[in-house]
């Protein structure tokens, strides 16, 4: 299961009433492997999103039945991927409530056939189940937008370079996002498709993970999030009004609309410099660097409004921005004196580094 319950409630009303398209190759995988991810497929069936599943291979008859077993409403289409009739057959079964089951057997699963239906289906993902998964210089690629595809194969060491190319190509063609996942691996469907980070490669078109300005709906979600460093006097303690009054200084990293992490810049007029603070990434995405772009969105912040010096206070973080962000630690009197004195007062000993930009 996903190792952020909320954030996999989050995804439910995001998904419903969307259409995945999923092609698996029955011949490729054990028969618990395809009997799992029609479990998962159920799963996602339960919660409103409209199912197309291409079988790629195998007997067409016994995925049916499997699917009529993990009580999906599966139905027949009659129309190959490639006949013109093909779309309008898919649609009328979804608008009645059921999952066609398409023979796609004379096709792989990003070929251009497939890609069109996609595309006329105004599908948000198309998902192909694979017996492998892409790898990047030996790890997995969790996500990669679409334009960036070329210049990571151009490095080098992918495998599974054909699919990643395909799902490139697809995007460019229309579809929003292309999941290429290890159909060995248990859970893998609800894994990927129900957190952040995911388990499988991602090639995206639309917005994946953006860093934006804070909005006041966001303040809740804020609070809740950093609360726990708060609690152990790692953050300094904020309240809702605090933040509402100073709304313009903060930033939230989102994925998939789904808050994740935080940054603020606070500006100290007429010293040149500003400081940065309540930087947080939320515990389940730690370990993708997301702290660090938060930390670069607040400095571009900082030289967009022409100041020349950034500030950080932190309890426990020293590593980081000495070694990772190449700041500098610097005594308590490089601060402005109106901070100086907060930091004082605080008692906190919190380490001050600097930066020019």
């Amino acid at each position: 299961m996903p190792n952020d319950f909320r954030a996999a409630l989050q995804y439910i009303p995001q998904f419903r009433g969307r259409t995945f398209v999923v092609s698996i190759d029955a011949s490729k995988l054990p028969e618990a492997a395809v009997a799992e991810c029609l479990l998962d497929l159920a799963a996602l069936e339960d919660v409103g999103v409209k199912l197309v599943l291409l079988v790629l291979g195998g007997d067409v008859k016994d995925l049916y039945d499997w699917g009529l077993e993990c009580e999906i409403k599966v139905t027949f289409a009659k129309s190959s991927p490639s006949n013109p009739n093909a779309v309008e057959e898919i649609r009328d079964i979804l608008q009645r409530g059921q999952v066609p089951v398409v023979d796609a057997t004379s096709f792989a699963a990003l070929d251009a056939v497939i890609i069109d239906l996609v595309v006329a289906l105004r599908a948000s993902k198309l998902i192909a189940l694979s017996e492998k998964e892409i790898l990047v210089k030996g790890s997995p690629a969790f996500a990669l937008r679409a334009a960036d595809v070329p210049q990571v194969i151009a490095a080098g060491n992918v495998e599974g370079q054909e699919m990643l190319q395909l799902a490139a190509f697809a995007c460019q063609r229309g579809v929003p996002r292309v999941h290429i996942l290890d159909g060995l691996r248990q859970g893998v469907l609800v894994d990927e498709l129900f957190s952040n980070e995911g388990v499988g490669t991602m090639v995206h078109a639309d917005s994946y993970r953006t860093i934006r300005p804070l909005v006041t709906e966001d303040i809740p979600e804020l609070l809740g999030m950093i609360g726990r460093c708060v609690r152990r006097s790692f953050l300094v303690p904020r309240n809702y009004e605090e933040i509402e009054a100073r709304i313009a200084d903060y930033h939230v990293m989102v994925i998939d609309d789904n808050v994740v992490g935080c940054v603020a810049l606070h500006e100290y007029v007429g010293q040149d410099c500003a400081e940065i603070a309540c930087l947080y990434v939320k515990h389940a995405n730690e370990g993708h660097g997301y702290g660090k772009d938060l930390v670069i969105h607040a400095e571009s912040v900082a030289r967009s409004k022409s100041i020349p010096r950034v500030l950080a206070l932190t309890t426990r973080a020293a590593d980081f921005f000495r070694q990772r962000m190449g700041y500098e630690q610097v005594p308590p009197d490089h601060l402005p004196e109106v901070r100086r004195k907060m930091l004082e007062s605080s008692g906190r000993g919190s380490l001050v580094f600097e930066k020019w930009l």
